[in-house]
């Protein structure tokens, strides 16, 4: 019987398109937008962070010494603020106030920096959250099954009894691997929320 409902932040709850932050920093050229990209989001030090074994600091001079001069002050405020202004997923902040009301554990496991508490706390959503766990905080990432299991022991949960939303399948195929169920979001609050229906999830 699933109790908990364990959601990814990044496209899940919280919008994190490439796109959308490069629009609002008014990055229109083409090229410049590819290299931003590459550079800075698709990066190994993007996934280091991640990993908790660079901190924001300490990517900035590595990716600027990579990027032209003209881009070098959006790729800092983006690294930064890429979560400014915040950016609800639709329809997501009212399934999960529902799912908590219904009586579920609700928690967040995400791949995220360091900086992850300074842009999800002052959201009013993350106060209800039961129990958060960052990648970056133990080192370990999704899909590595260690953090599933890092996860169950640090909350005291059953893994049958959790059902982890993400939006990349290969992490939800790794928490199935565990023993968890799960879901792939792809971005429609209301096609997950009949998702959950199926699995016996009633909000």
């Amino acid at each position: 019987m699933i109790r908990n409902i364990v959601f990814d932040m990044g496209n899940v709850l919280l919008r994190f398109s490439a796109d959308l932050f490069l629009d609002r920093e008014g990055v229109t050229d083409p090229e410049d937008r590819k290299t931003i990209l590459n550079e800075l989001f698709r990066s190994v030090e993007w996934s280091m962070m991640d990993l908790g074994l660079l901190t924001e600091e300490e990517v900035e001079p590595r990716v600027l010494d990579r990027v032209p001069e003209h881009l070098k002050k959006h790729v800092s405020h983006l690294l930064y603020s890429w979560a400014e202004p915040r950016a609800m997923v639709e329809g997501m902040e009212e399934l999960v106030r529902r799912l908590k009301s219904a009586g579920y554990g609700i928690y967040l496991l995400s791949n995220a920096s360091v900086r992850q508490p300074d842009y999800w706390s002052p959201l009013p959503i993350s106060r209800i959250f039961d129990g958060t766990l960052i990648s970056a905080e133990v080192r370990l990432v999704k899909p590595m099954p260690e953090i599933y299991r890092l996860f169950t022991e640090r909350f005291s949960l059953k893994p049958e009894e959790c059902l982890f939303i993400d939006d990349f399948p290969l992490n939800v195929a790794a928490a199935i691997a565990e023993g968890w169920e799960g879901i792939v979001f792809h971005g429609d609050a209301a096609e997950l929320e009949k998702k959950l229906r199926e699995k016996g999830v009633t909000c």
